[in-house]
């Protein structure tokens, strides 16, 4: 490294939207490094721990993994990494699942253009950032909320939820069909729902696949 160079902060991009990822790939690219573009959550998770990037600005609606799971597990493998939710979702309800699982911003995607950089920035230098109107006082209320679910069951339920089947679920989370029906039946009785199409609304209620 020569002297005088100072290495730019190194940032993760997730996104299931192509165009809307590479948008602000070009608007980041100015002053970062970005060094990848993840389409879903399951990606992020393989890409993050090779590149450990300074910071994950993601969606929370993405296929096959959501941005809430994806976050809480990388900051259990990568603790310093700070995390930028970058969501459609305006209510309170997102925000505070977001803080929970250790996002240190979270921007709205109608306004990203104008505050994602300075956001990064924020957070970078130990700060949080909220959007526009929406005041510190809701973060609060940010204790986790037991889930009935494992981490586990909550990756089969979003992935049955997308019309996956138990041998394509197996396929994604290198399980057995076996074990991914058991999963699926411990799910069921732990929410007290009998069919598929239940778990699908149970599911979009809780966020952990789009409407």
């Amino acid at each position: 490294m020569s002297a005088g160079f100072v290495r730019r902060p190194r940032i993760v991009l997730a996104d299931d939207h192509t165009l809307v990822a590479e948008g602000f790939r070009a608007v980041l690219a100015a002053e970062f490094e970005v060094a990848a573009v993840a389409k879903d959550g399951r990606e992020l998770l393989n890409l993050s721990p090779q590149l450990k990037p300074d910071v994950i600005v993601l969606d929370i609606s993405m296929p096959v993994l959501n941005g809430i799971d994806a976050a809480c597990q990388i900051k259990k493998e990568l603790p310093k990494c700070k995390i930028i939710f970058m969501s459609g979702h305006e209510g309170h309800g997102y925000i505070r699942a977001a803080f929970r699982v250790g996002a240190s911003g979270y921007v709205l995607k109608s306004s990203a253009a104008e505050e994602l950089v300075s956001a990064i920035h924020q957070v970078l230098h130990g700060g949080i950032h909220l959007p526009e109107g929406v005041q510190e006082d809701i973060l609060s209320d940010t204790k986790q909320t037991e889930s009935p679910l494992s981490p586990r069951e909550r990756e089969v339920l979003q992935l049955v939820a997308e019309g996956k089947s138990a041998k394509e679920v197996g396929g994604v989370l290198n399980l057995s069909q076996k074990t991914v029906e058991f999963h699926k039946y411990n799910i069921m009785n732990k929410l007290g729902i009998r069919t598929t199409a239940e778990l699908a609304r149970y599911a979009v209620q809780q966020g952990l696949v789009a409407d």
